[in-house]
């Protein structure tokens, strides 16, 4: 990128010295020439179309129903993964905080510690099941979201992470959650995750050999497109979003935001949700989903136990950029690259 501004520039400097020394100029109007020239620019130094997804790839998403005991929890996403496995699925995601109730009473009582890593199991019986999930049912497993806990229990530090694992059982990648779930509609639901949780500091693409490269983030990261458009200029070929909706935002956007983030990229989206449990102190909205880059929903749940499989193509979101070819018609001469500057993709103390 930086390269086709720098050509660019050497390009553009002679018909800068043409709009200096012609009567446009004198009177303070731009050359057209220079318009011109802006606008190309604007067009070459955007992403380009080539392909994102090797081959075709089956992804589920798992709506999984959890209750109070960590150990039947883990066990019942197990179950789910190798169902999910058995259809053909190749790519599976689990819902946030699959492990546990969602909610802020319980998140210090159900985090686990990661680092240093790879922790041990009495550290994190969470992290080593689901590497051996992921080993088990041959799949690309991401890890819907755990309670994760620093281990100094004197910072009293905790986070909502995403852990990512290949078929070999091996971690692939992490995710801490980096907007925190802060809301208040007055009559309807009030939430604070800052009252517990700390946020995650970086964006997380992560590759998959042999397909390429999903960005995963959780939940309330969904509502931040920037986080996708950097993540589709980087060459992603879906979004992937475990998350818990209420009902109040969720039926009012959770699938607009999938729709929404697949129409603006033109990539695949999926939004995994746990299934909604009514006894919980917290209702999730459910209707799990899986987007096209053409913001087609493809297969969307209900509220219970479900799984949602498709699978997806990279000549599908080869078409529709090129059908609606956006990555050629950005204007970088009106507005920013959001691709372009500082971009955090690495977190010190991020499990590895």
């Amino acid at each position: 990128m930086r390269s086709l501004a720098r050509t660019f520039r050497a390009c553009y400097r002679p018909l800068a010295i043409i709009s200096q020394s012609s009567s446009p100029a004198a009177t303070g109007a731009v050359h057209p020439l220079s318009r011109y020239s802006l606008f190309f620019a604007a067009r070459t130094m955007a992403t380009s179309n080539g392909p994102v997804l090797k081959k075709p790839l089956k992804l589920a998403c798992v709506q999984l129903a959890s209750g109070a005991d960590k150990s039947a929890n883990l066990q019942h996403a197990r179950e789910k993964v190798l169902e999910a496995a058995r259809g053909g699925a190749k790519l599976v995601v689990l819902p946030e905080c699959f492990n546990s109730p969602y909610g802020c009473d319980y998140f210090p009582s159900y985090a686990e510690t990661l680092l240093p890593g790879p922790p041990s199991e009495s550290q994190s019986p969470s992290y080593h099941a689901l590497s051996s999930m992921a080993k088990e049912a041959d799949v690309y497993l991401v890890g819907g979201s755990i309670p994760e806990a620093d281990p100094d229990p004197d910072t009293k530090k905790y986070y909502n992470t995403s852990l990512i694992f290949g078929p070999d059982g091996a971690l692939l990648g992490a995710h801490r959650k980096v907007h925190l779930f802060d809301i208040d509609i007055p009559g309807k639901i009030t939430f604070r995750e800052s009252d517990v949780l700390f946020p995650g500091n970086k964006i997380t693409i992560v590759e998959l050999p042999g397909y390429g490269r999903i960005a995963v983030a959780i939940c309330y990261d969904v509502r931040f497109p920037e986080l996708a458009m950097i993540a589709a200029r980087r060459g992603c070929f879906a979004l992937v979003y475990p998350g818990a909706f209420n009902l109040t935002t969720g039926p009012l956007h959770w699938r607009l935001q999938g729709q929404a983030r697949a129409m603006d990229n033109q990539i695949y989206v999926a939004l995994c949700s746990p299934a909604r449990d009514t006894s919980a102190s917290y209702h999730a909205w459910g209707h799990t989903l899986i987007v096209d880059p053409m913001a087609r929903v493809l297969r969307e749940a209900e509220e219970g136990e479900a799984i949602v499989a498709w699978e997806l193509e990279g000549a599908v979101i080869e078409e529709t950029r090129r059908n609606i070819p956006l990555s050629t018609q950005r204007r970088f001469d009106v507005y920013p690259d959001v691709n372009e500057g500082k971009i955090s993709f690495d977190e010190p103390d991020l499990p590895k």
